[in-house]
Protein backbone atom coordinates (compact mmCIF):
# COMPACT_ATOMS: atom_id res chain seq x y z
CA UNK A 1 0.00 0.00 0.00
CA UNK A 2 1.89 3.30 -1.00
CA UNK A 3 0.52 6.26 0.52
CA UNK A 4 2.00 9.56 -0.08
CA UNK A 5 1.50 12.33 1.84
CA UNK A 6 -0.81 14.76 -0.62
CA UNK A 7 -2.59 13.34 -3.26
CA UNK A 8 -3.43 16.26 -5.68
CA UNK A 9 -4.30 13.70 -8.49
CA UNK A 10 -7.02 12.46 -6.13
CA UNK A 11 -8.07 15.90 -5.50
CA UNK A 12 -8.16 17.28 -8.54
CA UNK A 13 -10.03 14.03 -9.95
CA UNK A 14 -12.82 14.83 -7.68
CA UNK A 15 -13.64 18.40 -9.11
CA UNK A 16 -12.44 17.82 -12.73
CA UNK A 17 -15.63 18.83 -14.27
CA UNK A 18 -15.38 22.67 -12.28
CA UNK A 19 -12.05 22.72 -13.10
CA UNK A 20 -11.91 22.12 -16.73
CA UNK A 21 -15.07 24.17 -17.13
CA UNK A 22 -13.73 27.29 -15.46
CA UNK A 23 -10.20 27.37 -17.27
CA UNK A 24 -11.96 26.30 -20.83
CA UNK A 25 -14.00 29.69 -19.96
CA UNK A 26 -10.35 31.68 -19.27
CA UNK A 27 -8.88 30.59 -22.43
CA UNK A 28 -11.89 31.41 -24.59
CA UNK A 29 -12.08 34.76 -23.01
CA UNK A 30 -8.37 35.30 -23.30
CA UNK A 31 -8.58 37.20 -20.27
CA UNK A 32 -5.54 36.47 -18.59
CA UNK A 33 -3.53 39.32 -16.75
CA UNK A 34 -5.47 40.75 -13.73
CA UNK A 35 -8.84 39.75 -14.68
CA UNK A 36 -12.28 39.26 -13.63
CA UNK A 37 -11.62 36.21 -11.78
CA UNK A 38 -8.24 37.89 -9.91
CA UNK A 39 -10.95 40.22 -8.76
CA UNK A 40 -13.55 37.89 -7.85
CA UNK A 41 -11.19 36.18 -5.91
CA UNK A 42 -9.66 39.01 -4.43
CA UNK A 43 -13.62 39.66 -3.14
CA UNK A 44 -13.79 36.25 -2.12
CA UNK A 45 -10.62 35.27 -0.15
CA UNK A 46 -10.43 38.45 1.13
CA UNK A 47 -13.98 37.58 2.86
CA UNK A 48 -13.24 34.24 3.35
CA UNK A 49 -10.46 35.29 5.97
CA UNK A 50 -12.85 37.87 7.34
CA UNK A 51 -10.58 40.77 5.55
CA UNK A 52 -12.04 43.82 3.98
CA UNK A 53 -9.44 43.45 0.42
CA UNK A 54 -7.29 41.00 -1.14
CA UNK A 55 -4.84 41.98 -3.23
CA UNK A 56 -3.36 38.84 -5.29
CA UNK A 57 -0.05 38.28 -5.90
CA UNK A 58 2.46 35.78 -8.20
CA UNK A 59 3.39 33.93 -4.72
CA UNK A 60 3.30 34.09 -1.00
CA UNK A 61 6.71 35.21 -0.89
CA UNK A 62 5.84 37.99 -2.91
CA UNK A 63 2.67 38.60 -0.96
CA UNK A 64 5.29 39.02 2.34
CA UNK A 65 7.53 41.24 0.23
CA UNK A 66 4.67 43.35 -0.91
CA UNK A 67 3.03 43.44 2.63
CA UNK A 68 6.12 44.71 3.69
CA UNK A 69 7.39 46.93 1.35
CA UNK A 70 3.46 48.74 1.56
CA UNK A 71 4.34 49.08 5.17
CA UNK A 72 7.90 50.99 4.38
CA UNK A 73 9.80 48.28 6.22
CA UNK A 74 13.35 48.29 4.10
CA UNK A 75 17.16 48.60 4.77
CA UNK A 76 18.27 49.04 8.59
CA UNK A 77 15.13 48.15 9.84
CA UNK A 78 14.61 45.23 12.12
CA UNK A 79 11.58 42.45 11.80
CA UNK A 80 10.91 40.04 14.57
CA UNK A 81 9.65 36.58 13.41
CA UNK A 82 10.12 32.89 14.13
CA UNK A 83 13.21 30.43 13.02
CA UNK A 84 11.04 27.46 12.67
CA UNK A 85 9.10 28.11 9.73
CA UNK A 86 9.98 27.86 5.87
CA UNK A 87 12.75 30.21 4.56
CA UNK A 88 10.43 32.55 2.76
CA UNK A 89 9.66 33.89 5.93
CA UNK A 90 12.82 35.63 6.50
CA UNK A 91 14.31 35.87 3.40
CA UNK A 92 10.94 38.52 2.63
CA UNK A 93 12.28 40.20 5.37
CA UNK A 94 16.40 39.98 3.84
CA UNK A 95 14.76 40.80 0.05
CA UNK A 96 13.41 44.20 1.44
CA UNK A 97 16.66 45.27 3.30
CA UNK A 98 15.54 44.97 6.31
CA UNK A 99 17.65 42.04 9.28
CA UNK A 100 15.16 39.57 10.66
CA UNK A 101 15.39 38.80 14.29
CA UNK A 102 14.28 35.11 15.53
CA UNK A 103 12.31 34.62 18.52
CA UNK A 104 12.07 30.96 19.76
CA UNK A 105 8.79 29.19 19.43
CA UNK A 106 6.44 27.61 22.23
CA UNK A 107 7.25 24.53 22.72
CA UNK A 108 3.61 22.27 21.80
CA UNK A 109 2.80 24.72 19.34
CA UNK A 110 5.98 25.23 17.23
CA UNK A 111 4.72 29.20 16.85
CA UNK A 112 6.01 32.34 17.96
CA UNK A 113 6.39 32.34 21.74
CA UNK A 114 4.80 35.82 22.76
CA UNK A 115 6.23 35.92 25.90
CA UNK A 116 10.01 35.90 24.12
CA UNK A 117 9.20 38.90 22.33
CA UNK A 118 9.55 42.32 23.72
CA UNK A 119 13.34 41.62 24.56
CA UNK A 120 14.12 41.61 21.26
CA UNK A 121 12.57 44.72 20.29
CA UNK A 122 15.35 47.66 19.65
CA UNK A 123 15.12 51.23 18.30
CA UNK A 124 15.56 49.32 14.67
CA UNK A 125 12.06 47.22 15.02
CA UNK A 126 9.81 47.91 12.41
CA UNK A 127 7.43 45.86 12.67
CA UNK A 128 6.36 41.87 13.97
CA UNK A 129 6.01 38.96 11.51
CA UNK A 130 4.29 35.73 13.37
CA UNK A 131 3.81 32.61 11.33
CA UNK A 132 0.78 30.42 11.64
CA UNK A 133 2.50 27.21 11.20
CA UNK A 134 0.90 23.72 10.15
CA UNK A 135 -2.32 24.86 9.95
CA UNK A 136 -2.87 26.52 13.60
CA UNK A 137 -2.82 30.45 14.62
CA UNK A 138 -0.18 31.67 16.40
CA UNK A 139 -1.36 33.47 19.86
CA UNK A 140 -2.50 37.06 18.30
CA UNK A 141 -3.42 38.72 21.06
CA UNK A 142 -0.30 39.17 23.17
CA UNK A 143 1.67 39.80 20.04
CA UNK A 144 -0.83 42.51 18.71
CA UNK A 145 -0.80 43.91 22.75
CA UNK A 146 2.81 44.80 22.27
CA UNK A 147 2.68 45.96 18.73
CA UNK A 148 0.15 48.15 19.85
CA UNK A 149 2.57 49.29 22.72
CA UNK A 150 5.75 49.33 20.95
CA UNK A 151 4.16 50.86 17.39
CA UNK A 152 5.22 47.93 15.46
CA UNK A 153 3.31 46.34 12.27
CA UNK A 154 2.29 42.88 12.27
CA UNK A 155 2.47 41.00 9.02
CA UNK A 156 0.64 37.60 9.56
CA UNK A 157 2.49 34.96 7.34
CA UNK A 158 -0.58 32.78 6.86
CA UNK A 159 0.96 30.44 3.91
CA UNK A 160 -0.21 27.18 5.56
CA UNK A 161 -3.56 28.03 7.74
CA UNK A 162 -6.23 29.45 5.55
CA UNK A 163 -9.29 28.97 7.42
CA UNK A 164 -7.72 28.63 10.93
CA UNK A 165 -9.27 30.88 13.78
CA UNK A 166 -7.74 32.39 16.97
CA UNK A 167 -10.58 32.86 19.16
CA UNK A 168 -13.11 32.99 16.61
CA UNK A 169 -11.12 35.25 13.90
CA UNK A 170 -9.78 33.94 11.01
CA UNK A 171 -5.87 33.88 10.68
CA UNK A 172 -4.83 36.49 8.31
CA UNK A 173 -7.70 39.07 9.62
CA UNK A 174 -6.00 40.33 12.64
CA UNK A 175 -2.43 42.21 11.76
CA UNK A 176 -2.07 44.69 9.77
CA UNK A 177 -1.78 42.60 7.01
CA UNK A 178 -2.39 38.75 6.07
CA UNK A 179 -0.20 36.98 3.09
CA UNK A 180 -0.94 34.24 2.01
CA UNK A 181 0.37 31.33 -0.71
CA UNK A 182 -2.00 28.91 -2.92
CA UNK A 183 1.64 26.45 -3.81
CA UNK A 184 -0.09 24.01 -5.15
CA UNK A 185 0.16 21.58 -1.95
CA UNK A 186 -1.16 24.57 0.28
CA UNK A 187 -4.85 23.69 1.47
CA UNK A 188 -6.31 25.81 -0.95
CA UNK A 189 -3.76 25.15 -3.95
CA UNK A 190 -3.51 26.65 -7.33
CA UNK A 191 -1.76 25.06 -10.73
CA UNK A 192 1.41 26.92 -10.28
CA UNK A 193 2.67 29.63 -7.86
CA UNK A 194 0.11 32.36 -6.79
CA UNK A 195 -0.16 34.29 -3.67
CA UNK A 196 -2.37 37.29 -1.95
CA UNK A 197 -1.96 39.92 0.49
CA UNK A 198 -5.71 40.74 2.36
CA UNK A 199 -6.01 43.57 4.84
CA UNK A 200 -8.48 46.14 6.76
CA UNK A 201 -6.45 49.07 5.75
CA UNK A 202 -7.88 50.43 2.15
CA UNK A 203 -4.46 52.47 1.61
CA UNK A 204 -2.51 49.89 2.44
CA UNK A 205 -4.19 47.38 -0.39
CA UNK A 206 -4.01 49.69 -3.03
CA UNK A 207 -0.66 50.88 -2.26
CA UNK A 208 0.31 47.13 -3.29
CA UNK A 209 -1.82 46.83 -5.81
CA UNK A 210 0.52 49.70 -7.44
CA UNK A 211 3.43 47.76 -6.20
CA UNK A 212 2.31 44.43 -7.96
CA UNK A 213 2.69 46.51 -10.87
CA UNK A 214 5.88 47.69 -11.66
CA UNK A 215 4.91 50.92 -9.14
CA UNK A 216 2.25 51.88 -11.73
CA UNK A 217 -1.06 53.50 -10.68
CA UNK A 218 -1.61 54.14 -14.53
CA UNK A 219 -0.06 52.76 -17.96
CA UNK A 220 3.29 53.87 -18.24
CA UNK A 221 2.98 55.81 -14.89
CA UNK A 222 5.60 54.77 -12.32
CA UNK A 223 5.02 56.12 -8.83
CA UNK A 224 7.51 53.86 -7.25
CA UNK A 225 9.90 50.89 -8.22
CA UNK A 226 7.48 48.29 -8.04
CA UNK A 227 7.99 44.35 -9.17
CA UNK A 228 6.26 42.12 -11.80
CA UNK A 229 4.08 40.53 -9.26
CA UNK A 230 0.68 39.26 -10.84
CA UNK A 231 -1.58 36.89 -10.27
CA UNK A 232 -2.82 35.30 -13.34
CA UNK A 233 -6.46 35.02 -14.33
CA UNK A 234 -6.32 30.92 -15.32
CA UNK A 235 -5.00 30.29 -11.68
CA UNK A 236 -7.49 32.59 -9.91
CA UNK A 237 -10.02 30.53 -12.18
CA UNK A 238 -8.88 27.00 -10.11
CA UNK A 239 -8.33 29.04 -6.95
CA UNK A 240 -12.16 30.05 -7.01
CA UNK A 241 -13.66 26.94 -7.61
CA UNK A 242 -11.40 25.19 -5.31
CA UNK A 243 -12.50 27.92 -2.67
CA UNK A 244 -16.20 26.59 -2.65
CA UNK A 245 -14.41 22.87 -1.21
CA UNK A 246 -12.19 24.49 1.31
CA UNK A 247 -14.47 24.43 4.43
CA UNK A 248 -15.18 20.72 3.38
CA UNK A 249 -11.49 19.84 3.03
CA UNK A 250 -10.48 21.34 6.07
CA UNK A 251 -13.53 19.43 8.27
CA UNK A 252 -12.29 16.30 6.31
CA UNK A 253 -8.41 16.47 7.74
CA UNK A 254 -9.52 17.91 10.91
CA UNK A 255 -11.92 14.04 10.83
CA UNK A 256 -8.62 12.07 9.66
CA UNK A 257 -6.52 14.60 12.80
CA UNK A 258 -8.97 12.79 14.79
CA UNK A 259 -8.67 9.23 13.88
CA UNK A 260 -4.36 9.59 14.12
CA UNK A 261 -5.04 10.83 17.50
CA UNK A 262 -7.21 8.40 19.19
CA UNK A 263 -5.40 5.62 17.47
CA UNK A 264 -1.45 7.18 18.39
CA UNK A 265 -2.67 7.38 21.79
CA UNK A 266 0.17 5.32 24.37
CA UNK A 267 2.53 5.14 20.96
CA UNK A 268 5.86 7.04 21.20
CA UNK A 269 4.48 9.47 19.13
CA UNK A 270 3.06 12.87 20.32
CA UNK A 271 0.27 14.59 18.48
CA UNK A 272 -0.69 17.64 17.43
CA UNK A 273 -1.63 19.99 20.40
CA UNK A 274 -4.05 22.56 19.88
CA UNK A 275 -4.83 25.28 22.15
CA UNK A 276 -8.75 25.96 23.08
CA UNK A 277 -8.47 29.06 21.44
CA UNK A 278 -7.60 27.85 18.42
CA UNK A 279 -9.31 25.89 15.52
CA UNK A 280 -6.78 24.25 13.65
CA UNK A 281 -6.91 22.91 9.36
CA UNK A 282 -3.98 20.35 9.55
CA UNK A 283 -2.17 21.81 6.74
CA UNK A 284 0.28 19.24 8.00
CA UNK A 285 -0.15 16.36 10.87
CA UNK A 286 2.74 16.84 12.47
CA UNK A 287 4.11 14.40 15.28
CA UNK A 288 6.80 14.55 17.97
CA UNK A 289 9.02 11.92 18.56
CA UNK A 290 12.14 11.64 20.43
CA UNK A 291 15.12 12.61 18.64
CA UNK A 292 16.82 9.51 18.88
CA UNK A 293 14.02 7.76 16.94
CA UNK A 294 12.90 10.36 14.30
CA UNK A 295 15.34 9.67 11.65
CA UNK A 296 14.54 6.14 11.83
CA UNK A 297 10.61 6.16 11.78
CA UNK A 298 10.65 8.57 8.89
CA UNK A 299 12.53 5.42 6.72
CA UNK A 300 11.18 2.66 8.07
CA UNK A 301 7.47 4.78 7.24
CA UNK A 302 9.02 5.29 3.77
CA UNK A 303 10.18 2.33 3.11
CA UNK A 304 6.69 0.92 3.78
CA UNK A 305 5.21 2.93 1.54
CA UNK A 306 4.16 5.82 3.26
CA UNK A 307 5.71 9.10 2.55
CA UNK A 308 6.65 11.14 5.57
CA UNK A 309 8.72 14.07 5.71
CA UNK A 310 10.38 16.77 8.25
CA UNK A 311 9.15 20.28 7.87
CA UNK A 312 11.93 21.93 9.30
CA UNK A 313 14.98 19.55 9.32
CA UNK A 314 17.47 23.03 9.89
CA UNK A 315 15.72 26.11 11.85
CA UNK A 316 16.54 29.61 10.25
CA UNK A 317 18.44 31.45 12.71
CA UNK A 318 21.53 27.83 11.86
CA UNK A 319 21.23 28.10 8.25
CA UNK A 320 24.61 28.76 5.88
CA UNK A 321 23.01 32.05 4.67
CA UNK A 322 22.31 33.50 8.00
CA UNK A 323 25.89 32.92 10.09
CA UNK A 324 26.24 36.67 9.55
CA UNK A 325 23.79 37.32 11.82
CA UNK A 326 25.90 35.72 15.15
CA UNK A 327 23.27 32.92 16.22
CA UNK A 328 24.88 30.00 17.38
CA UNK A 329 23.46 26.43 18.62
CA UNK A 330 21.75 26.78 21.56
CA UNK A 331 19.68 30.53 21.14
CA UNK A 332 16.56 28.54 19.88
CA UNK A 333 16.71 25.61 21.96
CA UNK A 334 12.83 24.95 21.56
CA UNK A 335 12.86 25.84 17.96
CA UNK A 336 16.39 23.35 17.87
CA UNK A 337 14.26 20.63 19.26
CA UNK A 338 11.43 20.37 17.28
CA UNK A 339 13.95 20.22 14.48
CA UNK A 340 15.09 17.18 15.32
CA UNK A 341 11.87 15.75 16.83
CA UNK A 342 8.89 16.50 14.11
CA UNK A 343 7.52 14.36 11.28
CA UNK A 344 4.39 15.06 9.53
CA UNK A 345 2.15 12.35 8.07
CA UNK A 346 -0.22 11.54 5.20
CA UNK A 347 -3.87 13.94 6.10
CA UNK A 348 -4.79 15.29 3.41
CA UNK A 349 -8.77 15.19 2.80
CA UNK A 350 -8.84 11.59 0.20
CA UNK A 351 -7.03 9.72 2.96
CA UNK A 352 -8.98 6.30 3.10
CA UNK A 353 -9.69 5.16 7.17
CA UNK A 354 -7.88 2.18 5.73
CA UNK A 355 -4.99 4.18 4.68
CA UNK A 356 -4.76 5.97 8.25
CA UNK A 357 -4.98 2.65 9.96
CA UNK A 358 -1.96 1.50 8.49
CA UNK A 359 0.11 4.58 8.74
CA UNK A 360 -0.94 3.86 13.06
CA UNK A 361 0.07 0.71 12.72
CA UNK A 362 3.45 1.25 11.02
CA UNK A 363 4.24 3.57 13.68
CA UNK A 364 2.35 1.77 17.02
CA UNK A 365 4.86 -1.49 16.11
CA UNK A 366 8.03 0.47 15.71
CA UNK A 367 10.54 -0.21 17.84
Amino acid sequence: MKIPLLDLKAQYQSIRNEIEAAVKKTIEEQDFILGADVKGLEKEVACYCGAKYGVGVASGTDALILALRALNVGPGDEVITTPFTFFATAESISIVGARPVFVDIEPKTYNIDPALIEKKITKLTKAIMPVHLYGQCADMDPIMEIAGKRGLKVIEDNAQSIGAAYKGRRSGSMGDTGALSFFPSKNLGAFGDAGMVVTNDEKLAERVKVLRVHGSSARYIHSEIGMNSRLDNLQAAVLRVKLKHLDSWAKKRQENAARYNAILKSTLAVTPYVPSYNTHVYHQYMIRVDKSKRDALVGHLVKSGVEARVYYPIPLHLQECYKFLGYKKGDMPNSEIASESVLALPVYPELKTDEIARVAELIKNFK
